[in-house]
């Protein structure tokens, strides 16, 4: 079994490092509430933040339900999984769940289509504790980021690390040297895991491990396209930016994009103007490469866009903060938009029993003179959203003060049925005790029977009459009907 699971910490007193971090954890687990915020746990591979998540719920006694990347987090799954979870109980009584989403940061891609918004909705509309967690902050929606507490995870120092691995030592029966395992913590870079992974690896068919027989291999610490984009835009590169681009896992036109996107990190005009034409030129290289299927021109197109943006820089150093494409921003901006348009006229094609095509091409216009002196009561009609709101009455601001406004009536709205079934279960609850406190009083007993005449008695008596009675009441009942008696 892998080390790096079996050792997987159970409780958060197993946890290695980052002791303020699982102190805010804790706090905030046990002062958890509905209204708490979601937890988003960030910080690099290896730390601890899922095995910190894990160890929390066995500490509080929750149940995990747990979505990761390997898992197709499109909204409807989202939504099936994570959402269901977090609005129902545990089955096994423990009274709360965890919902526990993996590497939120990597929602992206045809298959999470759709997941960040139903992150979001699944986080207004929880009952149940959410954590999230992540490699990079700000690679996760801003959406999802300012819905949740923050709390920041840290590479281990490698002088705590060294214990944890002679601990492993120990339980596994294996004599370590000190200094071996100080040098398999050092190299890890402060990654647990990565340092227990090759505890295992340098452990394998021995009983003793020294230092001048440790053979394991250093951890992959290949060079990312922040870091090719950085050397490019320097003018002495600490390594040749070939061997750079070798290791970045991207493709050359992706490359491209990312060095492209930068360049106005420069300072000079003309520094600029010559490193879009290494560009151009590198593009050229990559069209003619897709054309023909040539890829051998790729490591031309990689080499004339690499040294020539590098040439063009003469030493712009500083700091700089390395951007993504701002294409990339721009074209999943306009995707998002089309989609809440496709969306919008869906549903007004709906409500006006018509096509969506007849919709935009005949009536979008007033619809959208007429949402703008009501935006309001059109946004509850239809159902929209920011961005579909956004489209009739063409003011941002607006849209999302009046969304806004919408879903805090609907939490009210929310909390006030709530309280109201409390209030009922409370009512049935307390209802259902009076009923087993009155079966569970004795039968009264029955009435002793007394010589004292009863009502029945005396009705008996009252009706009772004697024989004189009887026949002076006949005799005068006979002389009123001789009396009354004409016909004779």
């Amino acid at each position: 079994m892998d080390w790096a699971e079996k050792y997987r910490p159970r409780h958060l007193t197993d946890l290695v490092g980052n002791k303020e971090s699982i102190r805010q954890m804790l706090t905030w687990a046990q002062n958890w509430t509905t209204d708490s915020e979601p937890l988003l746990l960030y910080g690099k591979p290896g730390i601890g933040k899922t095995s910190a998540a894990n160890a929390l719920a066995t500490d509080m006694n929750w149940d995990v339900v747990e979505l990761n990347a390997s898992d197709q987090r499109t909204k409807s799954v989202i939504e099936r999984v994570a959402g269901t979870s977090a609005s129902t109980g545990s089955l096994l009584g423990s009274g709360r769940k965890l919902i526990l989403l993996d590497e939120a940061d990597n929602l992206q891609g045809n298959a999470d289509r759709g997941g960040a918004r139903a992150i979001v909705d699944v986080i207004k509309k929880a009952s149940q504790p959410i954590v999230l967690i992540a490699n990079d902050l700000y690679g996760l929606d801003a959406a999802i980021r300012t819905l949740c507490m923050k709390v920041q995870f840290r590479a281990a120092q490698a002088r705590t690390i060294t214990p944890r691995l002679k601990e492993i030592c120990i339980e596994e029966g294996i004599t370590c040297d000190i200094s071996a395992l100080d040098d398999i913590s050092g190299r890890s870079g402060g990654d647990i895991r990565s340092a227990v992974t090759m505890l295992y690896a340098a452990t394998i068919g021995r009983s003793e491990l020294l230092s001048d027989d440790l053979s394991t291999s250093r951890k992959d610490n290949r060079s990312t396209i922040f870091d090719l984009v950085a050397a490019t835009l320097h003018k002495n590169p600490t390594r040749p930016l070939t061997d750079i681009a070798f290791e970045v896992d991207e493709t050359p036109d992706t490359e491209l994009q990312w060095i492209e996107g930068n360049i106005g990190l420069m300072k000079d005009q003309g520094a600029i103007c010559k490193a879009y034409q290494a560009v151009s030129r590198a593009d050229e290289y990559l069209g003619r490469t897709y054309k023909t299927q040539y890829y051998t021109l790729w490591r031309y197109a990689t080499a004339t866009m690499l040294l020539g943006v590098n040439d063009a820089a003469f030493g712009t150093g500083g700091f700089m903060k390395i951007m993504p494409p701002d294409r990339w921003r721009r074209m999943s901006t306009a995707k998002r938009q089309k989609s809440a348009r496709e969306q919008l006229l869906s549903r007004l094609g709906r409500t006006m029993h018509m096509a969506a095509g007849t919709v935009r091409s005949g009536y979008l216009m007033p619809i959208s003179l007429l949402a703008e002196h009501n935006a309001e009561e059109y946004a509850e009609e239809f159902s929209l959203d920011t961005d579909q709101l956004d489209l009739l009455i063409q003011d941002s601001d607006i849209a999302k003060s009046i969304i806004k406004k919408i879903e805090d009536r609907k939490k009210e709205i929310e909390k006030e049925l709530k309280k109201r079934e409390k209030e009922e279960a409370k009512a049935a609850q307390k209802s259902r005790k009076v009923a087993e406190k009155q079966r569970s009083l004795p039968a009264p007993s029955k009435e002793v029977k007394t010589d004292s005449p009863t009502a029945d008695h005396q009705e008996k008596q009252e009706t009772e009459i004697n024989p004189d009675e009887k026949s002076s009441k006949a005799e005068k009942n006979r002389s009123q009907s001789t009396l009354f008696n004409f016909g004779g």
